[in-house]
């Protein structure tokens, strides 16, 4: 049937040239109608030549042709009332506006080349334990601990209060002053008496050594190790370090521990990734003293990890010493980094043993969700969507007798600190964090935006654009499903019920 340009007359207004065709419902008419005159379809009567029109068809409906006038019948319905709130669009926004419509965190306004402060406190808040450790601290500001470790904490506590109270960016001016009475390089200027840039992992490391001298570790009495420092407990590492002699045999190797808070990434033309420049750093040639030499030997250092910590920082070495140029010039090399870490090859053979239980749960788990998926089971892939929608439960990532310890090796990446320029005093720091699962924040100073994980790969260096520096990896955390909790429960029930006849025997 033809299409027809037909005129329409509701009440007193009436509608010319609207299109009907016939070979499509007369509902799609109708609707035509509707967005004309605001009467919905089910409200709606149109009549031709005192037929009315039905919705699904045409059929009997005659004399159809070109200006033809149709009588509709009908009355509007009312407006939806105006909402409450105005919709506001993001360009519309404020900088505030924005971060708390998001969720974002706040920046941090840069006070002339802060930018490597900014960077460090921005990745050191995604450590939940440390930002509610410094919040516990009795770190107060006066006019001796102005200067030191609780001066320091003092301040980052204050800082990271003022963050979690506001959507808008804060001025770390209170923090920037304690850092610069602390350590006084940092306070240095050049021309113009502007704040010289200065290195972000070197204010890094600075950080923790305060934050470990006044922040005390946290366990039970009754645990076989209670480590002193807070730091120690949650980013610091231990390895077993065999020192031997190449020169001579007559001289026994000797064995001693080593600790630290970050691992290097040592980076030459044979490393292309992460795990090989930290496996190449295990080992190294050095010289010293040989007693029994009586003269300077080389010694073949060799290390294995012996104790992992739940945040693993890792540290690339991209910076050295050019003389001439009197710089630390950097290495732009492109070297990938993984966001997910699996550090079983760098541990001694004792703790590959001890951290292989948790490591075995791990695997069980991802092989039912694999075996869920692959089987079509309906009922289980709908208990796991429920599980999904609520909160979930997880393993301790720590074993027992060592809080803040990693029972795994295994790691997930939720902060980068990166450089983008050629030499560590000068150029620009930004830190990237880890937001939600699919998105991670480039907080750059007081620039705030959206980045996916992709463009987190791509900081892996090559060129002149934002080149990873110091990664900071925290624990994987295994799900508690709940047919394992119930089992769990079941146990510990059994347990009770054996223990009362024995007690009941005893007495």
């Amino acid at each position: 049937m033809p299409v027809y340009k037909v005129n329409v007359k509701w009440g007193k207004e009436k509608f010319s040239e609207i299109e009907c065709n016939t070979d499509e419902a007369p509902l799609i008419f109708k609707s035509a109608l509707y967005s004309l005159t605001g009467v919905v379809p089910e409200r709606m009567k149109v009549m031709v030549k005192g037929k009315a029109i039905g919705d699904d068809t045409w059929t009997g409906i005659k004399n159809l042709k070109n200006n033809i006038t149709m009588m509709m019948m009908g009355s509007a319905s009312e407006l939806p009332p105006e909402p409450a709130e105005k919709t506001q669009f993001i360009e519309d926004m404020s900088e505030s506006q924005v971060n708390q419509a998001s969720d974002y965190p706040p920046g941090l306004h840069n006070l002339g080349n802060t930018c490597y402060m900014a960077a460090t406190l921005q990745c050191l808040k995604t450590v939940p334990e440390l930002t509610e450790k410094l919040k516990q601290s009795s770190g107060q500001f006066t006019r001796q601990s102005m200067v030191g470790s609780e001066g320091i904490c003092a301040a980052m506590k204050q800082l990271y209060t003022e963050m979690d109270k506001t959507s808008e960016s804060v001025t770390p001016l209170v923090m920037l002053k304690v850092l610069h009475m602390t350590f006084p390089r940092f306070a240095e200027r050049g021309e113009g008496g502007v704040f010289q840039q200065q290195d972000a992992n070197e204010c890094w490391t600075e950080i923790m050594r305060m934050m470990s001298e006044y922040l005390p570790g946290e366990g039970s009495t009754n645990t076989e190790t209670v480590r002193k420092s807070y730091i120690e407990q949650y980013f610091g590492g231990e390895n077993v370090t065999t020192m031997k002699c190449s020169e001579t045999e007559a001289e026994p190797e000797t064995k001693s521990i080593e600790k630290w808070t970050q691992l290097r990434c040592h980076i030459n033309t044979d490393v292309r990734y992460m795990q090989v420049g930290l496996t190449m750093g295990l080992k190294e040639n050095i010289e010293k003293t040989s007693a029994t030499l009586e003269r300077n030997a080389v010694y073949v250092k060799t290390s294995n990890v012996n104790r992992l910590p739940s945040y693993l920082t890792i540290n690339f070495i991209r910076f050295f010493y050019k003389e001439k140029e009197n710089i630390n010039a950097k290495v732009l090399k492109d070297i990938k980094f993984p966001m997910e870490y699996d550090a079983f090859e760098l541990c001694t053979p004792e703790l590959q043993t001890k951290i292989t239980p948790a490591r075995d749960r791990f695997e069980a788990l991802r092989m039912k969700k694999i075996e869920i998926e692959l089987s079509g089971d309906v009922k289980n892939k709908k208990n796991e969507k429920k599980k999904e929608d609520k909160e979930v439960n997880y393993e301790p990532c720590s074993f027992s007798d060592d809080l803040g310890s990693s029972n795994s090796g295994y790691y997930e990446l939720q902060a980068v600190l990166t450089h983008q320029g050629r030499s560590s005093s000068s150029g620009h720091y930004v830190a990237w964090v880890k937001h939600t699962e699919d998105n991670w924040i480039k907080c750059d100073d007081e620039k705030l935006s959206i980045v996916k994980e992709e463009d987190i790969l791509k900081l892996s260096g090559g060129g002149d654009w934002h080149v990873a520096y110091t990664l900071l990896y925290g624990p994987k955390r295994l799900e508690i499903w709940e047919d394992e909790k119930k089992e769990e429960d079941k146990k510990e029930e059994d347990k009770k019920e054996e223990a009362v006849p024995e007690m009941e025997k005893m007495e």
